[in-house]
């Protein structure tokens, strides 16, 4: 019986773990890494997450009495738990609490019977600083650099901060209920101050008096909280103030342009927020970014998102590809003679809804200060299909280019990662049961580039997100160059009242016979 289980079980999972990626910044109250098996459960199960760079690699052990924890590695301890339920409803998904930048990795989801184990999802976290951005004008009374954690902190807490964009430089030390300022940096002497009660509230931010343009730059506090060493990251920025002149310059413009009827030309040019729509799976779409001013030859472009990642760097002549983060890794590109068109707009190839974001372009010059900065709202449409239970299929759309190469590989999965179709068939492990003998594709997709999916008596349990990825072979390795999101929507079939009172599907025939007086509805 055991074995027969296991069979099943190898035949709903696919051979090749799906690696997803997980990112978190450092500080939040926990992460979630999704695991889920829709397969059957074979007797005397045991869940298991793990790290193979560790020693012990086990994160986290789960048997069908409870958790089993006696070989965890020690850095997770009281840390991990999975749902009660999760050999019920195979959802084996870990919960990660107070994560950390040494928690970043390659975790692994398995299930095993006792004499076998199978993979079921690769996990790659990524743990990030928690960087904030103060600004402040030059010229203020002061600053603060906010810095917070756990209230009632411990008497011997030793807090530290620093400048981390120089050699080190000890901005303010506090230790044992008092300041120590005898190693502090001559530069900001007499200038900082912490809060008084800073143990109690958990409040450790630093107040910078007088701040000049010197003091832009990176800083880092550093809590020593019994053997735990906690870090937070911030940049401030201390701006040039306005000159008056500048003011009534620009004061005089707008009532020029207003005269001139120029007004919302100016307004729009300097102040507003693009905005592009475009669908999920169209090949590639344009954010707009142009400028009037003269870009110097040394001067640097930088396109980021909401969340500060970099999306693509321009300097010194040439693309930094590097410099970019790996979710943008061979989709962006800028234009030929950028510098001397002005046309700084970014071309973000293969979009998905994972895209929408704000995305700011900014130029500096070669001196570092900005010359100017855009945005541009990117908004990802997800196609939606809505249905009638009851009819004998429907279709998921997906249009790309013709004449695809020989060695694609096309794959429909739906949100809980099952797969509903691949193509080319016999190349993998079978489609899951719910979708067994339901689905086709069109024959000559290579050719049409149609990769639209046919569901044959869809139900109202077949309405979810269904993905759409397209890959080709890379040396021995898949990578996706395209990739679409269907929302489809099954509705059940309405019902309707007749006139004598009977409930009636409104597809079902309604006899028209008269109901005799001894009849009971």
């Amino acid at each position: 019986m055991k074995m027969l289980l296991l069979v099943l079980l190898l035949v709903n999972v696919s051979q090749h773990a799906l690696a997803v990626l997980v990112e978190v910044n450092e500080g939040v109250e926990s992460v979630l890494l999704p695991c889920q098996y829709s397969g059957f459960i074979p007797e005397d199960p045991t869940v298991m997450w793990t790290r193979s760079d560790l020693d012990p690699k086990s994160v986290y052990l789960l048997r069908e009495g409870g958790d089993d924890l006696r070989g965890q590695n020690q850095r997770y301890s009281g840390r991990t738990s999975v749902r009660s339920d999760a050999l019920d409803s195979g959802d084996f998904s870990l919960t990660l609490r107070n994560p950390q930048l040494t928690d970043s990795g390659s975790y692994t989801c398995s299930i095993s019977d006792g004499r076998r184990e199978r993979r079921l999802r690769d996990i790659q976290l990524q743990v990030k600083d928690q960087q904030v951005e103060v600004k402040v004008e030059e010229g203020s009374e002061s600053v603060i650099l906010p810095c917070k954690t756990t209230p009632d902190l411990p008497e011997d807490t030793r807090v530290e901060w620093t400048r981390s964009d120089r050699e080190l430089m000890i901005v303010h030390v506090y230790s044992n209920g008092s300041d120590h300022l005898n190693k502090q940096d001559g530069f900001y002497r007499e200038r900082t101050k912490m809060n008084e009660d800073l143990l109690r509230t958990g409040d450790l931010s630093l107040t910078l008096k007088q701040p000049t343009q010197r003091d832009t730059g990176g800083y880092i506090c550093t809590i020593y909280r019994d053997k735990d060493i906690l870090r937070q990251k911030l940049v401030l920025q201390v701006k040039e103030p306005f000159p008056s002149w500048v003011k009534a310059l620009l004061v005089l413009l707008v009532l020029l342009l207003v005269s001139g009827g120029l007004s919302f030309y100016f307004l729009q040019y300097f102040m507003s927020v693009y905005k592009v729509e475009v669908d999920s799976g169209v090949e590639s779409v344009q954010l707009p970014c142009k400028s009037a001013v003269h870009l110097p030859k040394h001067g640097k472009v930088e396109w980021k998102d909401n969340e500060d990642d970099m999306v693509h760097m321009y300097q010194n002549g040439s693309d930094q590809p590097e410099e970019q983060h790996q979710f943008f890794c061979d989709r962006t590109k800028m234009k030929k003679n950028r510098l001397r068109t002005g046309d700084l707009s970014l071309t973000l190839k293969y979009p998905t809804e994972r895209d929408t974001n704000t995305y700011t372009c900014t130029v500096y010059r070669g001196d570092g200060n900005i010359l100017m900065k855009k945005e541009v709202l990117l908004h990802v449409r997800v196609c939606q299909v809505e249905v009638e239970e009851g009819v004998e299929s429907v279709q998921l759309p997906f249009k790309t280019t013709q004449n695809l190469p020989g060695d694609v590989g096309v794959e429909w999965k739906d949100s809980s990662c099952r797969r509903v179709h691949f193509y080319p068939e016999g190349r993998t492990p079978q489609q899951h049961q719910v979708y067994r003998d339901r689905t086709k594709m069109n024959e000559d997709l290579l050719r049409t580039g149609d990769l639209s999916l046919t569901l044959d008596q869809p139900t109202e349990r077949d309405s979810g997100k269904y993905i759409c990825e397209v890959n080709t072979m890379e040396g021995n390795t898949w990578k996706m160059f395209r990739y679409k999101t269907v929302q489809l929507k099954v509705k059940g079939r309405a019902q309707v009242q007749d006139q004598t009172g009977i409930i009636r599907n409104r597809s079902s025939s309604i006899d028209p016979t008269p109901l005799m007086a001894d009849q009971s509805v």
